[in-house]
């Protein structure tokens, strides 16, 4: 999830409020009982509460509007693939539904700028696109392929969106998108019963992953999970250092190519990300076998096989929980969550999302972004799990579980005060193409973690060409 052009909005740094709220909300569910995410689960069942009172009847609101249109045939296109574009299918076709139209999904390949130009030069551009990045979005005002939300999508908008998120859906003071799906990409997922059996607590510091790491590893159970097979991955354990190392100041500066990749801040994130790549029994397969994992395989390894999963560890966004679900293991129970430890004085907070946009100046077009600027497409994909709302008129108990509606409730609480992720921000050839650009130079670190110099290097070189500076 990453790709194009710098973002038009500065991103707001995180504050003591965002942490107090994911922190607080962390201990009201371990304080209830519903899961043990400050330890391993010893002295209570894990089990998962229903939603508490007030929590339990999303659809209490009126529906949105949306106006009839029999006979209207409308394409959607994303990158989803697999438990994503089948929950999505869903929110679909309750449009169907209500409007009359019908919808066909349009599987999309990476980078989704080139999947749909080459839709557009053929004359058969979709109706509707989700963009996995910022950048996506600008490049595609700058080709001229959106058209503007249109009042009844911004009336949305306006009524459910906090101004952040409404901020990145524009270029230039104009509405263009609607971000639809939000992630947090500072967790890291981890087998209950691979922690129980080697003893291991939760860690809060970088210092203490690797310690844990140590003693997983030492245990018979390799600690990471990696999916070096997909390269944004890479740039998110990436970022998530960074951030937390050199700080927010810095990370809006690299994110905008504003300082260089050889600068010194980049060297000392990849060597402190290279203590964790660098230990190949860390790693599920060690590097090789890294390299050659894909994403959904680095969740499903590491939630089956009992107390002896292939890793003990995943690290990766709240949809990692669609992946948990493809396995016998249970949120909340046998897969639990902590924050991505702190590597310098405070820890990371990136978020990342899918910005809805019209290629067609169509009714049903801006109709479908009007119903995905409200909360009632949000809710039924929320109850399929694997899926975080920027909405904050979502009802949290839509959310299956106590984790996801946490996740949910401190990324609404948080408002404008997040930090969204980096490649993202950047353009598709450095940020968001497979095989290039910081995808492969991240990938030739994970299978050489020593040659720090080198990977800046590339970096470098290949940021310069992509930003044109």
């Amino acid at each position: 999830m990453r790709r194009q052009g710098t973002s038009r909005t500065k991103n707001r740094s995180r504050t003591g409020d965002r942490r107090r709220s994911r922190a607080a909300a962390w201990a009201a569910l371990a304080a209830a009982g519903a899961l043990a995410l400050g330890a391993c689960g010893d002295g209570g069942d894990g089990k998962v509460d229903p939603p508490q009172g007030g929590e339990s009847s999303p659809q209490a609101r009126p529906p949105v509007a949306l106006p009839k249109l029999p006979g209207e045939k409308l394409e959607v296109a994303a990158v989803w693939t697999g438990p994503e574009q089948a929950n999505f299918t869903k929110v679909l076709k309750e449009f169907e539904k209500r409007t009359g139209a019908t919808v066909t999904f349009v599987p999309a390949q990476d980078p989704i700028v080139t999947f749909l130009g080459t839709k557009i030069a053929g004359g058969q551009p979709p109706d509707v696109a989700l963009l996995p990045q910022v950048g996506a979005l600008t490049a595609a005002v700058r080709n001229k392929w959106v058209q503007p939300v249109g009042p009844e999508a911004k009336a949305q908008l306006d009524a459910n969106y906090s101004d952040g998120w409404k901020k990145l859906g524009a270029v230039d003071g104009t509405q263009y998108g609607v971000y639809y799906k939000a992630a947090d990409k500072s967790l890291i997922w981890y087998n209950a019963k691979a922690f129980k059996a080697a003893g291991v607590q939760p860690p809060k510091t970088w210092k203490e992953l690797l310690e844990a790491a140590d003693t997983l590893s030492a245990s018979g159970t390799p600690a990471v999970s990696v999916a070096g097979a997909d390269g944004w991955t890479l740039t998110d354990w990436f970022e998530n250092v960074y951030l937390s190392q050199a700080g927010p100041q810095k990370y809006d500066q690299l994110a905008k190519h504003e300082i260089k990749w050889t600068d010194d801040s980049v060297k000392q994130a990849l060597t402190t990300l290279g203590e964790l790549f660098g230990r190949k029994d860390f790693l599920a397969g060690g590097a090789s076998g890294a390299l050659s994992t894909e994403f959904p395989k680095s969740v499903t390894q590491t939630f089956t096989g009992g107390d002896r999963p292939a890793a003990a560890m995943v690290f990766e966004g709240d949809f990692v929980a669609t992946n948990i679900a493809q396995t016998e293991a249970k949120v909340g129970e046998d897969a639990l969550v902590f924050d991505f430890p702190a590597v310098g004085a405070k820890p990371p907070v990136i978020s990342g999302g899918d910005v809805a946009v019209a290629l067609k100046p169509s009714k049903g077009a801006q109709a479908l972004l009007t119903f995905l600027a409200s909360p009632d497409a949000a809710e039924i994909q929320a109850r399929e799990g694997g899926f975080i709302s920027p909405n904050k008129a979502v009802n949290p108990g839509a959310y299956p579980n106590p984790i996801q509606r946490d996740i949910a409730k401190a990324l609404i609480a948080a408002g404008d005060d997040f930090r969204f992720d980096m490649s993202d921000q950047a353009p598709a050839a450095f940020g968001g193409t497979p095989g290039a650009g910081e995808w492969k130079a991240l990938q030739d670190f994970l299978a050489n973690p020593s040659d720090v110099a080198g990977t800046q290097a590339r970096l470098e070189a290949d940021a310069a060409k992509a930003y044109g500076n």
